[in-house]
């Protein structure tokens, strides 16, 4: 009995043995088929890859296209507008409405704060106050001046450009609105409020003499003796020359230095200090700047002169590299007969 029990456990052990192994070897036998597989050649219909290609869709009628359009806009069904229900809509305007009443709120309160920090009648931080540039009359091809006296049509130009560069100074007109000053000194009115109206000193237009348009219309130029007229940029605050007037000379820059001969100053060869500091135009209101008018009295004729006129002074710059109208001006002129 025990012989047998032992020969039919031997039996199922080794049954279950040899089923396992079919398994296995039948396994081995689909991998090894899957690889014979993988290396075949493929077959004439693998390689026809049109009809793998998405088929295109059918063309859309005008009638379609404008139907599909009508219910984007208006979908009666799900009674939404533009892909949208009524709620959503709602929500979205009222974020939106949100948002930019924010951002309004947001910039006038920092525009106020700004205008409230600021005055407009004076820069809140000055750290410099750059010396002074120069500007001329007349002033239409640049910086040349050049015409013949027999010729009308060539300086008229130049006359009426300068006539009305005096208008401002006409005399009638500073009477009006300006206060006669006989002070050598600077206008001082900083003890008045910061809005308070500043009064400035007349300039009067017949100061100028030969210059002044009055005597002679064609300020000199149909008589070869040309006039010009120079004036100092306004800066705010400015006072120059640190108590002394800034005077004017004007020289040859290139060409013969005798060429200019003759020049004259109209009233005088510096700006006087009673027209200084200048408050800005919101308190200066009727403020004319002082003019300096040069005659050339006695230019030699047909010469190509080059011409500079500069400002001299305590805390004047007039020889920069860098800015030609820092403190001096330069121009061209010759006189044809």
């Amino acid at each position: 009995m025990g012989s047998f029990s032992f020969s039919f456990s031997t039996f199922i052990c080794s049954s279950h043995q040899t089923q396992k192994g079919t398994q296995k070897h039948g396994h081995e036998l689909d991998e090894e088929q899957e690889e014979l597989a993988e290396h075949q050649p493929l077959e004439q219909e693998d390689l026809n890859f049109e009809k793998w290609k998405r088929k295109p869709l059918p063309k859309r009628t005008l009638y379609q296209k404008i139907d599909d359009v009508k219910t984007y806009l208006w979908n009666a069904e799900t009674k939404e507008f533009m892909g949208r229900s009524g709620k959503s809509w709602s929500l979205i305007l009222l974020f939106y409405s949100a948002l930019y009443l924010f951002l309004a709120a947001m910039f006038g309160g920092c525009m106020c704060c700004l205008m409230w920090s600021i005055s407009p009648y004076h820069p809140t931080f000055n750290d410099r106050v750059m010396p002074p540039g120069m500007t001329m009359a007349p002033h239409l091809e640049g910086h040349d001046i050049a015409f013949n006296v027999s010729d009308r049509k060539s300086w008229k130009k130049y006359a009426r450009s300068m006539d009305e560069f005096l208008r401002p100074y006409n005399d009638g007109a500073q009477e009006r609105k300006n206060i006669h000053c006989s002070q050598e000194k600077y206008f001082m009115q900083d003890h008045l409020e910061e809005s308070l109206e500043r009064k400035a000193c007349q300039f009067k237009r017949s100061w100028l003499g030969e210059c002044s348009g009055l005597q002679d219309p064609h300020f000199g130029y149909s008589k070869g003796t040309p006039c010009v007229f120079l004036r100092m940029n306004r800066i705010l605050g400015y006072l120059p020359g640190q108590g002394k007037p800034i005077n004017v000379t004007c020289g040859v820059k290139k060409g013969p230095p005798d060429a200019l001969r003759e020049v004259q100053f109209f009233p005088k060869s510096i700006f006087d200090l009673k027209y200084y500091p200048y408050y800005g135009k919101l308190r200066h209101v009727n403020y004319s700047s002082p003019v300096v008018a040069v005659r050339f009295a006695n230019v030699q004729y047909d010469a190509h002169i080059h011409i500079q006129c500069k400002l001299n002074g305590k805390g004047i710059i007039n020889n920069s590299l860098t800015d030609r109208y820092l403190g001096a001006i330069s121009f061209t002129l010759e006189v044809g007969t």
